[in-house]
């Protein structure tokens, strides 16, 4: 299958953008499907890292743990799920527009299943197809109002 793309402007600088969009203890802030999400090392955000996630996917909560297999800042960072039966590899490309204050951000999502997980893996893509678009907008909004840094500000991060 061909991965899930989406592409959203903001107008905040790239670093900010991609610190943000890139910490996964900011995941359940901006993404709508996040329950909670929490660093399973020792809170190193480089390649090798891992970090867990509970979801809603559909009526259920889904934990998963994923490990950053890519980084390269400001610029892409990239995750997998480790074990479960649908796979995902996650994409981030955050890239400069006009003069330093805009970002243009490129997400990418690709799931596999394994067993099971190819029966699942469909279903899982059209929800990701379906709440991805929304969850970009809600990252917008949050980066281009300044809640996030009231919000990191009180979080001690």
């Amino acid at each position: 299958m061909m991965p899930i793309v989406l592409i959203i402007d903001i107008a905040r600088p790239i670093e900010e953008v991609f610190s943000y969009i890139t910490d996964p203890l900011q995941f359940p802030e901006w993404q709508l499907d996040v329950v909670s999400a929490r660093r399973d090392d020792t809170g190193s955000r480089g390649v090798g890292s891992r970090f867990v996630t509970t979801r809603r996917v559909g009526r259920m909560q889904r934990t998963t743990t994923q490990e950053i297999i890519d980084v390269d800042e400001p610029r892409t960072w990239a995750a997998r799920t480790i074990g479960g039966p649908v796979s995902l590899l996650a994409k981030v490309t955050v890239e400069p527009r006009g003069d330093t204050t805009r970002s243009r951000v490129t997400l990418s999502f690709d799931f596999a299943g394994r067993g099971l997980g190819k029966f699942l893996a469909p279903l899982v893509r059209r929800m990701a197809a379906r709440e991805a678009p929304k969850s970009l907008q809600n990252l917008k909004r949050r980066l281009e109002s300044g809640e996030h840094r009231t919000d990191r500000q009180g979080s001690g991060t």
